[in-house]
């Protein structure tokens, strides 16, 4: 009877179509796959870019810059790409759009390559902003799209696609910066500008693609148009069930307008949700992933790694990357989406800790270098399984179409926020605090460990309005009586939950609208439109 009811469901669920595949793939391509290259495109021709800026600064003053100002301009170089995101993440950001966000990368391509005939390391920084600029729009946009044109049945495998494409730009930059390639001195001006090939046919194919169908419904109240984008999506003419889950989220919207951020972090109702996606968001850059990717190559080296031997090494831990992602991404709609976080974080700090001992040993253990190494692979491989594209998608599960777009706009703040202080701290703080800088992210990931373990629910074959009532019940809690609190099972984990999770369907709706109140509009921008 059991197999009967599963083969009923999946005869009855979405499949993976061509078309939803494609533009899963080409949205990503575009956008996460130029992220994860900018990421790491910086760390192999750092000895390139410091003598540089090095020979420019003498040639414009007549003097060498200091030590600490050398290392002031690169970590500037390196971490102003997320002051870019920063930007790029807020409305301002949403209005650049309106002329075509591609064009950004167009422009960052030129400022970086014709940088060094130019003798300008002005423009490698402006360069390097503006790429941040164009990854802060469309990572608020792509996961929002994806998790929109996703059947529920295969929304986290398509809301993990990016993540796998963060982890192949970080490894073509790799690859690409190897001594062999674009890894000498004379090329890394080419390897910087490279970003405009992806941008290009971007550009090219995505037009070719409709719109969101939640969003043609439920915000343009164009039935025929999402009807349409559906039946292309899905592969199949009868879409009711899709459209009546759409038709029900927007009757639950039918008297609220989207809201701006301001109106988001006041409203009671969605406080939990609010939180959770600061909290994810913060986690994944505060978790020291950055400062791994970023700073690989001198990791390695005070590991005591062989010079010859360090880009190799680094291409290693991004083919771990390409596999830990892939892993995350055909397992997501198994285990769900809370144990990839939990495990995830946890694995995380627990590398960082093993880097921490691996560090203070070395001088004593020789072996130790290789605990240093392994533990860096740990450190990306458990980030790339789940930190990287879950809280991108738990983003888009956790709130509904009024909610969401205010919603990406703080955690993707927080998110470039946090990414920018790792970036530009790290060296500092590795100068300062030496092996134990790596315990602060090993805090940090443990706490974001244990609040995704006690708070967040899982969302797996969930629809938005269930989630939205589940967290609904949170609210209450934070008053009810001891007597009113249970330990109930939730996805397959204990959580502390109120017992109004047993009130009838009507009465959880009532709860919910019952704290919105006070809509503004905010307005929202076409998704294809800002991915173009």
């Amino acid at each position: 009877l059991k197999l009967r009811e599963q083969l009923s469901w999946w005869l009855n669920s979405p499949h993976l179509t061509f078309p939803l595949l494609a533009a899963t793939l080409l949205a990503s391509f575009g956008s996460s796959l130029l992220y994860g290259y900018n990421l790491a495109v910086v760390n192999s021709p750092a000895v390139h870019i410091k003598a540089f800026y090095n020979a420019t600064w003498s040639q414009h003053y007549g003097q060498s810059p200091s030590q600490a100002l050398l290392t002031i301009m690169y970590s500037l170089t390196v971490s102003v790409f997320a002051l870019g995101g920063l930007v790029g993440s807020f409305p301002v950001g949403m209005l650049v759009t309106r002329y075509g966000s591609t064009l950004l990368v167009f422009l960052a391509g030129i400022l970086m390559g014709f940088s060094r005939y130019l003798t300008s390391p002005e423009m490698v920084i402006l360069g390097r902003f503006i790429t941040g600029l164009h990854s802060g729009i469309c990572l608020s946009v792509v996961p929002m799209y994806l998790g929109e044109i996703a059947p529920k049945n295969l929304r986290g495998f398509l809301g993990l696609v990016p993540s796998i494409f963060i982890c192949l730009g970080v490894f073509s930059a790799q690859v690409l910066g190897l001594p062999e390639l674009l890894g000498e001195d004379g090329y890394w001006p080419l390897f910087l500008s490279l970003v405009v090939i992806p941008a290009s046919l971007q550009l090219l194919l995505l037009h070719w693609f409709p719109e969101s169908p939640r969003y043609l419904l439920i915000e343009k109240n164009n039935v025929r148009g999402a009807t349409d984008a559906l039946r292309w999506f899905l592969g199949k003419d009868d879409v009711r069930d899709v459209l009546e889950e759409m038709w029900e989220e927007r009757r639950s919207l039918s008297s609220l307008e989207t809201i701006s951020i301001w109106q988001l972090l006041r409203d009671g109702s969605v406080r939990w949700q609010t939180l959770s996606v600061v909290v994810i968001n913060m986690g994944m850059q505060l978790s020291g992933i950055d400062a791994i990717w970023f700073y690989t190559n001198t990791i390695f080296q005070h590991a005591g790694i062989p010079g010859p031997e360090i880009p190799y090494s680094t291409v290693g831990t991004g083919a771990i990357e390409v596999l830990a992602g892939l892993l995350g991404c055909f397992t997501i709609e198994k285990l769900g989406r809370r144990p990839l976080l939990i495990i995830g974080f946890s694995f995380m700090g627990f590398c960082c800790a093993g880097i921490t001992l691996a560090l203070v040993l070395q001088a004593t253990v020789p072996w130790m270098r290789y605990l240093s190494v392994a533990c860096v692979v740990g450190i990306i491989a458990g980030f790339c399984m789940g930190p990287a594209g879950v809280p991108f998608l738990m983003t888009a599960e956790l709130f509904k179409q009024s909610h969401r777009p205010a919603a990406y706009i703080v955690g993707g703040s927080l998110n470039w926020l946090s990414n920018f202080t790792v970036g530009f701290v790290f060296p500092f703080l590795q100068m300062s605090a030496g092996a134990f800088c790596y315990l602060v992210f090993c805090g940090v990931c443990v706490l974001v460990a244990l609040y995704v373990y006690l708070i967040i629910p899982e969302t797996k074959n969930k629809t938005f309005v269930e989630i939205s009532q589940i967290f609904a019940t949170r609210r209450p809690f934070l008053t009810a009586p001891a007597s009113a609190v249970k330990m109930v099972p939730l996805g397959g984990y204990g959580a502390l939950e109120n017992s109004s999770l047993e009130l009838s369907e009507s009465s959880r709706a009532h709860t919910l609208d019952h704290h919105i109140q006070n809509i503004r509009t905010f307005p929202m921008i076409s998704h294809m439109s800002h991915l173009a």
